[in-house]
């Protein structure tokens, strides 16, 4: 499956060490998200409107539970959400992590009430939020 990564994983460095002994995972192209812009802070993280540049990396299941450890997802630091992907990317869709703003410190606003990741949620599926391979 396609993760869209925009931040400390673009390294590749830091994805061996999040994702070495013996995990299945390349990065397999550049890709730019449209619909959501990155804004940094403590860690990058993204909000709603404008695009971020960013690459796919591939991995099995148990990557992508160790990517979510690395991202914090049990203790509510990021939320992974599907979004749609266009031709060039293996799947349909991609998953994308998106950073908590009030927990990374950064001013990131996203329209809503309720979780956080309910209000990521419903942007994604609302708005024209789409990764596009651009190699």
């Amino acid at each position: 499956m396609a993760v869209f990564v925009y931040g400390t994983l673009t390294d590749p460095e830091r994805a061996a060490t999040v994702l070495g002994d013996g995990l299945q995972y390349e990065f397999v192209g550049r890709a730019t998200l449209e619909g959501l812009h990155r804004v940094d802070g403590r860690y990058p993280t993204l909000a709603p409107g404008g695009s971020v540049d960013g690459r796919l990396l591939a991995v099995d299941d148990a990557g992508l539970e160790r990517l979510d450890r690395y991202e914090g997802i049990e203790s509510g630091l990021y939320v992974r959400v599907a979004v749609p992907a266009t031709s060039g990317v293996r799947d349909d869709r991609c998953w994308v992590y998106v950073g908590e703003p009030d927990r990374l410190d950064v001013d990131g606003t996203w329209p809503g009430s309720g979780p956080f990741r309910d209000c990521v949620q419903r942007v994604v599926s609302r708005r024209a939020v789409v990764v596009r391979r651009t190699e």
